[in-house]
């Protein structure tokens, strides 16, 4: 479980997209108490206008990512859509050289992308912004990464440190964008930016996840399938994929027992 492959994991990006899409109410419903309400429908529209540039065709993690984040930069718009786009395009330039994703990749991927963001806005923790989840997921990911911890145990510690970081901002005023300007009444509210991020590092997480267990405990003839040539294909793999490795457990588990 020490790696994945880049050319494989296209199919991270795809689960983005099918993530966003599946959330994109919930998250202009949280907008909507302290903002105009309309995070989900703009990060709805960029992230399916990247599932429509990418159908049909093949890539890995890098090239989707690319794409992601310069639709997101070109084509919505509010302030999420740089914000985002300079995410994806730090994590896709930090993997693109790289036939193999391991733990020092990934800490350089995660690294990027906040270092990327604060380049562009002067957003902290605290602030009550996407960087209260994304900073602290960075955080206990390379710690873990530091204290030995392989590369799955890292991405449960980055997914955990995620949703506390997203909690976080309930108890929090806003002090960057358009809710700074409610003060306190900022406060009891999650923030938008803070949940999409919680989305998409956990659904990163999970997926990458997925891979790591595809690469070390499947046979040949069925991690053949985890190349499938299109964005469908690898979604229905990685569905099988999940299938496998839970009747793997079990049975593991009753041959202990017998």
């Amino acid at each position: 479980m020490s790696s994945f492959k880049n050319a494989d994991a296209g199919v991270i990006v795809d689960q983005l997209i099918k993530t966003i899409q599946k959330e994109r109410d919930y998250l202009s419903e949280i907008d909507g108490k302290i903002g105009d309400g309309d995070h989900g429908i703009n990060m709805n529209k960029g992230f399916t206008m990247c599932e429509k540039k990418l159908e049909g065709t093949t890539y890995n993690l890098s090239e989707g990512l690319t794409t992601l984040g310069e639709t997101l930069l070109e084509d919505i718009g509010g302030s999420m859509g740089p914000l985002y786009g300079m995410l994806f395009d730090e994590m896709a330039q930090a993997c693109e050289d790289e036939e193999e994703i391991t733990a020092d990749v990934f800490a350089e991927m995660i690294t990027a992308s906040v270092e990327g963001i604060q380049d562009i806005s002067p957003a902290q923790v605290g602030d009550k912004s996407l960087l209260d989840t994304l900073i602290p997921a960075k955080e206990a990911f390379v710690e873990a990464k530091e204290a030995g911890k392989d590369f799955a145990e890292c991405l449960d510690a980055m997914n955990a440190a995620a949703e506390k970081g997203w909690q976080s901002t309930k108890d929090l005023v806003a002090k960057i964008g358009r809710a700074s300007r409610l003060g306190e009444r900022s406060r009891g509210v999650l923030d938008a930016g803070a949940t999409s991020c919680y989305f998409i590092i956990t659904t990163i997480g999970s997926t990458a996840k997925s891979l790591l267990y595809c690469e070390s405990n499947e046979p040949l003839y069925i991690h053949t399938i985890c190349l499938g040539r299109t964005s469908k294909f690898r979604k229905e793999a990685l569905g099988f994929f999940h299938f496998i490795g839970n009747l793997k457990k079990v049975i593991d588990k009753r041959a202990k027992n017998i």
